[in-house]
């Protein structure tokens, strides 16, 4: 029997961890998760733009991973996979936010919810908040959901343009324009702050 050797740049370190989570080694899963946790969080932060959830959101994306792994038929689409399991993950939490808001704004007073309002930041591990950090991570909470995501891939979690494109599922040239856009969104918001 002939057996074919990978390419070069085809092999994924990671597959022999994706096969030992499916054979249920709780090691594997660990060390998986610590090396993904931060992107993971990055893309939970672009989504949500907010901090106040990550934690709770994170943990649910990574007990989903754990009961879901063994079903993960193309190996090496891992990435893929799992980027969308936190994106809708992500999406689902902020339909509940939306929701809760919506109740709370019905019986809190306007003054009472402007005491209230707060910026929250990124993902733990990525932009420490000094004081002029905040206003950067207050305008990039404010990008809208289709900037900031990619912004936050590229720029917090330090993807590459193509690997953007791949998970997001879309030209490189469309991730650039986005990324473009986003740091005119953000120039324009911190515009007054050095003043």
């Amino acid at each position: 029997m002939m057996t074919t050797l990978p390419v070069p740049g085809e092999f994924d370190d990671e597959l022999p961890l994706i096969e030992a989570i499916q054979g249920g080694d709780r090691y594997a899963f660990a060390e998986f998760v610590r090396r993904h946790d931060p992107w993971v969080r990055g893309v939970i932060f672009g989504v949500l733009g907010k901090r106040d959830r990550l934690d709770d959101v994170s943990q649910q994306v990574w007990t989903t991973v754990w009961t879901r792994m063994r079903d993960l038929r193309e190996k090496r689409r891992w990435r893929h996979w799992l980027y969308r399991l936190a994106r809708n993950a992500a999406f689902d939490a902020g339909r509940e936010i939306a929701r809760r808001k919506e109740r709370r704004l019905a019986s809190v007073d306007n003054d009472d919810l402007a005491a209230r309002m707060t910026c929250d930041g990124p993902p733990d591990g990525g932009l420490e908040a000094g004081e002029g950090e905040r206003e950067v991570l207050k305008a990039i909470a404010g990008l809208p959901p289709l900037y900031r995501e990619p912004f936050v891939l590229r720029h917090v979690s330090g993807w590459s343009y193509k690997a953007i494109a791949d998970v997001m599922n879309m030209p490189v040239d469309s991730v650039e324009t986005r990324l473009v856009r986003a740091r005119r969104f953000l120039r324009e918001a911190l515009k007054g702050q050095d003043t």
